[in-house]
């Protein structure tokens, strides 16, 4: 059973990692996707495998009143393996009651206290690869792709674009809803500002992976992350990737990537942009290195390692 604070109608990254988790175990075991814990359907449950530190904290809690934490696995999924485990009660509660722990990135381990280390194991996320089709020369095209929120920064690609905005040969589409209604204005603004952004509110999965598939540079601008997907799917699309220098960036980007610029810095973001432009068609220009990057990085992503790595962390919750 996974419980996940998010389901289908969020269309966020807990739910793209609980539904297919469950696409992964579901062949082995009976396994069911929840928002709270215990439910009707709670006494056939036999493991649960628990998405956030704090959102899940009450599920959490439940079981291990109930079960204790053997077959307990809490996924630490991004603002809480990046702040909440630092001063919230009910994630640190959470943190001490799994009896295993699942990061996302390479870099996820060393945010844990010390004391919960040891029980802890990477599971980096994956998604199908899918051929990079021919993209223009003409223009250079960048997405960022995340709802509205604080964490996900938005405002440093609102200050790009604004930059940017009189150049005709870059253009930056933005897809996610404004969870936050303040920033929802703040891109309406830009786009009547900036001819060349286009906010284009949130659009369903299938039709946001096509348009990273076609992008010519994914920008992911978060100042938090757990292991964003939206990263891993422009990797295995072989679409460039310019990011926010974060440790959820550089635990799947890796330490040496070319495209990363410090987080909350818009003129560093728009100089990148610029670059990958001036260079475009060039074999050793940035957009041609960072692609090579992204088709090198691609192989850590593969479905069926992260599907291995699942059904090895449901074996041992349900060994014995």
């Amino acid at each position: 059973m996974i419980v996940t604070p998010a389901l289908a109608d969020a269309n966020n990254g807990n739910w793209q990692t609980a539904r297919r988790w469950g696409r992964f175990l579901a062949p082995l075991y009976p396994t069911r996707l929840v928002k709270a814990w215990p439910d009707e359907q709670a006494d056939g449950d036999v493991a649960m495998i628990a998405l956030h530190a704090r959102r899940s904290a009450d599920a959490i809690a439940a079981w291990h009143a109930r079960h204790g934490g053997d077959r307990l696995a809490l996924v630490l999924t991004g603002t809480d393996l990046h702040r909440d485990i630092d001063d919230d009660p009910a994630a640190q509660r959470s943190l001490a009651l799994a009896g295993r722990l699942v990061v996302l990135h390479e870099l996820g381990i060393a945010r844990l206290p010390a004391a919960h280390r040891g029980k802890a194991r990477v599971i980096v996320q994956s998604a199908p690869a899918r051929k990079a089709p021919a993209r223009p020369r003409t223009r250079l095209t960048a997405l960022m792709v995340g709802h509205l929120r604080a964490e996900k920064s938005p405002e440093t690609l609102f200050a790009a674009a604004r930059l940017l905005k009189e150049r005709r040969d870059i253009f930056i589409d933005h897809v996610g809803a404004a969870l936050d209604p303040a920033l929802g204005r703040e891109a309406e603004r830009t786009m009547a500002a900036c001819p060349n952004y286009r906010w284009l509110g949130g659009l369903p999965h299938a039709a946001t992976r096509r348009r990273i598939q076609r992008a010519h540079a994914l920008v992911h601008a978060s100042r938090m992350e757990g292991g964003a997907h939206v990263v891993i799917e422009a990797i295995v699309s072989g679409t460039p990737v310019l990011a926010s220098r974060i440790d959820g960036n550089v635990g799947l980007l890796g330490a040496e990537h070319a495209g990363y610029f410090p987080w909350n810095d818009a003129p560093a973001l728009a100089a990148l942009l610029a670059e990958c432009r001036a260079t475009q068609g060039d074999s050793a220009g940035l957009l041609a290195r960072l692609t090579a990057e992204a088709a090198r990085r691609a192989p850590l992503f593969d479905p069926e390692r992260e599907s291995r790595l699942v059904r090895r962390l449901a074996g041992d919750l349900t060994a014995g």
